[in-house]
């Protein structure tokens, strides 16, 4: 039974599909524990209410990044992760972190990376007037929304979109394409090959979403 230690920062929706998949899909897993680096981040309550362990790690508490994460890598590793999983994690984190989690960490970005890495990333899409957007699983490394990528889902970028509808139709392929990369890692499916992610069975680690944000 492997094990998945999940970050948020706020409502944490992705870390809610993940759970919710895992469950429902029978995987070899179980979500550990979900850490939080905001009291207040409000998926701490569902995962509480899923019977999970919740830590949180406040990242004012601490005069560094680097003493953030040594605290935050100290709380992890107690419960020894296969894989650890960002889910709107909204910090930065040190070369050192990423380098100890290499290879078992991932996260999902709001892009069709390496489009449009940081943050507003549908604004910085409505800006560019791209006619295609959507959200990328990847292992994370030490330069920040980049690293081989796992999955991917697109969505149309629509005549009159704004920043918060172009957001909510491409979460919605998040919670598609996420729960379904953490199956694949659970699995043993996955493999870095340089900058390339090998998928073993291979499958489409693509989507594409029509208007409704449904795989077609």
């Amino acid at each position: 039974m492997k094990k998945i230690v999940i970050l948020i920062s706020g409502r944490g929706s992705n870390m809610e599909a993940v759970v919710r998949a895992c469950a429902r899909e029978g995987w070899p897993a179980r979500v550990q524990a979900v850490i939080a680096n905001r009291p207040d981040a409000a998926g701490l309550g569902f995962a509480q209410a899923n019977g999970i362990e919740t830590i949180v790690v406040d990242h004012r508490q601490f005069e560094s990044r680097a003493s953030f994460d040594t605290a935050l890598a100290r709380e992890i590793d107690r419960s020894a992760p296969d894989l650890v999983v960002l889910a709107g994690f909204m910090r930065v984190l040190t070369d050192a972190f990423v380098e100890r989690y290499a290879g078992r960490m991932l996260n999902v970005h709001p892009s069709l990376l390496p489009c449009f890495a940081g943050l507003r990333t549908h604004q910085q899409a409505l800006d560019a007037g791209v006619r295609v957007h959507g959200a990328s699983v990847h292992f994370v490394t030490p330069t920040l929304d980049h690293g081989p990528i796992v999955a991917q889902g697109a969505v149309p970028v629509l005549a009159g979109d704004d920043a918060a509808a172009l957001a909510a139709r491409v979460l919605a392929v998040e919670h598609v394409i996420y729960p379904r990369a953490v199956r694949w890692f659970i699995e043993g499916r996955l493999s870095i090959e340089g900058e390339r992610v090998a998928l073993t069975p291979s499958e489409p680690q693509w989507l594409f979403a029509d208007i409704a944000g449904e795989g077609v």
